[in-house]
């Protein structure tokens, strides 16, 4: 097959190159980027786009950011693409603050201590959801009742918490890169258009028939 990889890749690498790309983040970086200035449309549909991929970031909804910012950026008139390229916003380099400013502020709107609520065992309710979430899925083979109990308190104290608390922060960054992208899509447009000009300009000149000498 044509487009068959050459070395196929195990699920442990797999898993581990969504932690950390093959080139670095860096790389990563400079391909979103790269990507960006390239895309078709309006600096301000550009620069909508990559707002509701960065604001999508702040939410719990993992493995659906693409889907939601898609959406959004349907909803906003923005560039889909550009807000696919937004998501990446959220990524293991930035998930932890991201978590810490989406859940203070959620703790903060519904009137719980930071504190208590971050000592509590955070780490342990994912693993605790992500357990019944397990158990739940054989139980559906197998005699075994269904349990909610850990959902139910990852519901309460993390994902409700979060998804209210993500959307200050998410419309701030959202903002800010709005702001930000708006006049550097804009310079660059101009400079590849100037670039083209250019181009097509000195490819005219070449092919221009010169004129029959005069006898």
């Amino acid at each position: 097959m044509v487009f068959k990889r050459r070395d196929r890749r195990g699920i442990l690498r797999s898993v581990w190159e969504m932690i950390y790309p093959r080139g670095g983040w860096i790389r990563a970086y400079e391909y979103v980027k790269h990507r960006l200035r390239r895309l078709p449309g309006t600096p301000e549909a550009i620069a909508r786009g990559l707002a509701m991929g960065v604001f999508i970031s702040f939410t719990p909804l993992f493995g659906l950011h693409m889907i939601f910012a898609a959406l959004l950026a349907l909803v906003f008139r923005g560039s889909i693409i550009a807000a696919l390229l937004g998501t990446f916003f959220g990524n293991p380099l930035t998930y932890v603050p991201i978590a810490a400013m989406s859940l203070g502020t959620g703790y903060a709107i519904l009137g719980v201590p930071p504190r208590r609520a971050f000592a509590d065992n955070f780490g342990q309710k994912f693993w605790d959801a992500g357990a019944d979430l397990w158990h739940n899925f054989l139980a559906l083979f197998t005699p075994d009742k269904a349990q909610w109990g850990q959902l139910f308190k990852f519901w309460d104290d993390v994902f409700f918490p979060w998804l209210i608390g993500g959307i200050l922060p998410g419309v701030v960054f959202a903002v800010i890169a709005y702001v930000l992208s708006v006049p550097l899509v804009r310079v660059y447009q101009n400079r590849r258009k100037g670039r083209l000009t250019s181009k097509l300009a000195e490819l005219r000149n070449r092919v221009k028939p010169k004129d029959d000498p005069q006898e």
